[in-house]
Order: C-alpha cells, then sequence, then structure tokens
C-alpha cells in the first residue's frame, strides 16, 4: 500500500545523500568547513559532508605552470625594455591556501610580476642577457619565501624572452664590433711585445757568439739566393764598414 508522501521522503533522502557526498582525485584534497570555520583537510577518495553544515573547497595539489605577462623594465643603465617569464609553483598547505589568501592563483600572478620587474630594475642589460640562470635563481627565491605564508612553494621561474627596441639592438652590434677591434688590438700589441723579447734576446746571444752571428749571415744570403727579386742586398758586417771608411789619418797613428 502506497503511504502519501513517502516518495516524497525518498526523494528528498536520496537529494540530501547526493549533497553530502564528494569524490577527490588523488591530486586533490578538500578544505572543510563546519558552520564556517575550519574543521580539517580530506582527501583524497571519499568524503561525507553534513548538508547545508559543511562546506568543502577544492585544492589542486599538482604543479602550475603559469606565464608572467610582459613587463615594461627599465634596467640599471636607463635601457626600456620587454620581459616576460614563466612560473612553476604548487600547493603544499591546501588550509592556508584557503584560509590566508583569496585567491591564491590571482595573488600569486602579481606577485611573480610585480618581483619580476623589481629584480631585473636593479641590473644592467648586459647583466639580464648573459647572466639569466642567476636571475632565475633571485627571482625564485624572492617569491619562495613571500607565498610560503600562503602556503604555496615555487619551484622554479624561466625568463622567457627579452624584447629589446631596434635601435637598442644597433647600438649593442656596434658596442660588440669595437669590444672584438680593442680585443684584436691587445693581442696584436702582446704579440709585438713578445716578438720583440724574443728578438732581444736572440740579439744578445748573437752578440756574445761570432760564430752564431756567421751562420745567421750565411742563411740569410741563403734566403736571398733564392728569393726570385731581381736586387739582392748583401748584408755587410759593421765591423768591416768600420774598417773601409776609417780616416787614413789614423792609419799614419
Amino acid at each position: 500500500m502506497w503511504i502519501p508522501g513517502f516518495g516524497a521522503v525518498i526523494v528528498a533522502a536520496l537529494l540530501l545523500a547526493a549533497a553530502s557526498v564528494r569524490i577527490l582525485f588523488e591530486y586533490q584534497r578538500g578544505v572543510v568547513f563546519t558552520l564556517g570555520r575550519f574543521w580539517k583537510v580530506k582527501g583524497p577518495g571519499l568524503v561525507l559532508l553534513l548538508p547545508f553544515v559543511q562546506q568543502m573547497a577544492r585544492v589542486d595539489l599538482r604543479i602550475v605552470a603559469m606565464d608572467v605577462p610582459s613587463q615594461d623594465v627599465i634596467t640599471r643603465d636607463n635601457v626600456s625594455v620587454k620581459v616576460n617569464a614563466v612560473l612553476y609553483f604548487r600547493v603544499i598547505d591546501p588550509q592556508r591556501a584557503i584560509i590566508q589568501v583569496a585567491n591564491f592563483l590571482e595573488a600569486t600572478s602579481q606577485l611573480a610580476q610585480t618581483t619580476l620587474r623589481s629584480v631585473l630594475g636593479r641590473h644592467e642589460l648586459d647583466t639580464l642577457l648573459a647572466e639569466r640562470d642567476r636571475l632565475n635563481v633571485d627571482i625564485q627565491q624572492i617569491l619562495d619565501q613571500q607565498t610560503d605564508a600562503w602556503g604555496i612553494k615555487v619551484t622554479m621561474v624561466e625568463i622567457k624572452h627579452v624584447d629589446i627596441d631596434e635601435s637598442m639592438i644597433r647600438a649593442i652590434a656596434r658596442q660588440a664590433e669595437a669590444e672584438r677591434e680593442r680585443r684584436a688590438k691587445v693581442i696584436h700589441a702582446e704579440g709585438e711585445l713578445q716578438a720583440s723579447t724574443k728578438l732581444l734576446e736572440a740579439g744578445h746571444v748573437l752578440a756574445q757568439s761570432p760564430q752564431a752571428m756567421q751562420l745567421r749571415y750565411l742563411q740569410t744570403l741563403i734566403a736571398i739566393a733564392g728569393d726570385k727579386s731581381s736586387t739582392i742586398v748583401f748584408p755587410l758586417p759593421g765591423d768591416l764598414l768600420a774598417t773601409l771608411f776609417k780616416p787614413r789619418g789614423d792609419d799614419k797613428a
């Protein structure tokens, strides 16, 4: 015999049961509140809630890859550049991530943007282009310290692109060319210095050994004879020239 209203009670009971059941995946946790007060963090698996008494906020524990929008940065040497980056972080404390900040994703994004401008603005353009790894570590450590109160762990920061104005690119190219020319001149000067030092040492050795001077003289004649030039210059020893051009008055003396 069907009792009036019994079907409505069954339907209501099924609706209440459905409202009280939650299923959390392995990478999810549920922050449960009872009458607005924090109760506990539950999950993963099946979670039962008291309808209208308890509420639950889901938190994903997986690593989040967040793009940091392009930021206008003025470097220490007054160069305007646009820099964007990617931020990797995850929630390690679901309770603090829900209670301490209204929207931890938005808060982390805004903090990453301001930190990116602040850190890069303290360095010159050459450092920004050549030492990205060190700057990535600096930004990551600052963000990790500031987001620790939110239960968030920043694992890595990577600067993706550094966009420079076209005129500045030409200036950097001219600077690089001037630097290469400077290095070439320094290397050439060092080579000349080393060659002159060795020649001076060779001159001292030849001056102390007349036989070595004669051998060097013969080698020079052989080198000249093998040349196809139509003009041949014969070097003469200095003492022979002194004898030829000696005044006759000295002979009588």
